[in-house]
């Protein structure tokens, strides 16, 4: 298995882990005096997920594949 692959695998891993953030259910605390702060980590989530799809976008996506899926079809049984 390709390094960047396996690496993608295990942020995923983690990422589907910290998703569950059990630790701030009871919490009253704001971040930055008004936003609570299970809304604040999620907003942490929301913006490390979105950078985690443009690096395995970026870094693994399977060119090769894309690159089948281009050419032109040659197959005369329609």
């Amino acid at each position: 298995m390709k390094r960047p692959v396996l690496i993608s695998i295990t942020a995923f891993v983690a990422l589907f882990i910290l998703h569950h953030d059990f630790w701030n259910w009871g919490s009253t605390a704001l971040v930055f005096g008004f936003m609570p702060v299970g809304l604040a980590y999620h907003v942490g989530y929301s913006i490390a997920a979105g950078l985690l799809w443009y690096l395995v976008c970026r870094f693994a996506w399977p060119h090769s594949l894309e690159k089948w899926a281009d050419e032109p079809n040659t197959d005369t049984d329609h």
